[in-house]
């Protein structure tokens, strides 16, 4: 059965599929990426793992994969295959297409993005399926974004487009590794509801679920912290719909999981911002943690059509 292999490299774990060409997930994995080893070992993890599911499909799809897509943290180069950087599993300008072409016979690999991965597949067969034009934010340990535009997602001129979590929404604000203060994901990001959920509790384990849990039941505490991170988000995503004119925006990520608790607050909150803007629907995600694993397989089939184009023209 003809198929490709997927796989969504995460800061700490990675998610894997053999994928067939109607979508259909044929085998699934997981395995953590071992980055306490160091970036060497994470490399090497990722590589063990895209060969053995390479070995599954002989052994039980009775050919190997077609093709493969990975998906990575941090800055990508989708063009030339590099891994640039990412601080959460310390590599820097890794060859990962050409290692993992070696790796597994040769055959066409795709580097992408997490995130816009993600967003790839939300687009094409999640809740952004049938917008034209979407803005994907999921809202986890920091915030990202992809856009999408006509079936596909934009990395930009660098391969940094859909950075909207280092968009400055409280100048001079709170310090952002980045380098600059006052950023989006400081301030509405889960780890950031988190960290002043428990500065307000004095509880260092309270977390952002037990934030929308007590804002559901009415704490003050809970509603205020709460509120300035739905305000923060609110900022941050009407300039991002000043600049995009998306027709819907794709809210994923840990904070999403609040449902109506999140998603009732920050509509209002966008619809009170907006003057000439046209209003998007905001939406939440409809893949979970399988959106950046579906669309890292959507990237192979896609290059894997490109490659069947040109030998059919050759």
């Amino acid at each position: 059965m003809r198929h490709v292999i997927a796989l969504d490299v995460g800061g700490t774990g990675m998610k894997a599929a053999l994928v067939g060409a109607d979508g259909e997930l044929l085998h699934q994995s997981r395995r953590p990426t071992g980055r306490e080893r160091g970036p060497d070992a994470v490399v090497d993890a990722v590589l063990g793992f895209a060969a053995d599911l390479r070995a599954h499909g002989e052994q039980h799809l009775g050919e190997p994969a077609s093709a493969a897509g990975v998906a990575v943290p941090g800055i990508v180069d989708e063009r030339d295959g590099i891994a640039a950087y990412s601080a959460n599993l310390g590599w820097r300008d890794v060859p990962l297409r050409d290692l993992l072409a070696r790796r597994l016979g040769g055959i066409p690999v795709a580097l992408g993005h997490d995130v816009r991965a993600g967003g790839l597949a939300e687009g094409r067969i999640g809740a952004g399926q049938g917008a034209d034009r979407f803005l994907f934010v999921p809202l986890g340990t920091g915030i990202a974004g992809a856009i999408g535009i006509g079936g596909r997602v934009e990395s930009g001129a660098h391969g940094c487009a859909g950075e909207i979590g280092h968009v400055v929404v409280r100048p001079g604000g709170t310090p952002c590794p980045c380098g600059q203060r006052g950023c989006l994901e400081r301030y509405a990001s889960a780890a950031a509801v988190s960290e002043a959920w428990a500065a307000a509790t004095g509880d260092p384990d309270a977390d952002a679920a037990d934030c929308a849990k007590s804002v559901a039941s009415g704490d003050p505490n809970a509603v205020r912290v709460w509120r300035e991170a739905v305000d923060a988000l609110a900022d941050g995503l009407v300039t991002a719909l000043t600049l995009l004119d998306p027709r819907a925006i794709v809210i994923g990520g840990g904070l999403a999981e609040a449902g109506e608790t999140l998603f009732t607050p920050l509509r209002d909150a966008v619809r009170q911002r907006v003057t000439f803007q046209k209003l998007p629907e905001i939406v939440p995600a409809a893949l979970g943690d399988t959106a950046g694993c579906l669309g890292a397989g959507l990237l192979a089939w896609d290059l894997l059509g490109t490659t069947d184009r040109k030998e059919e023209t050759a």
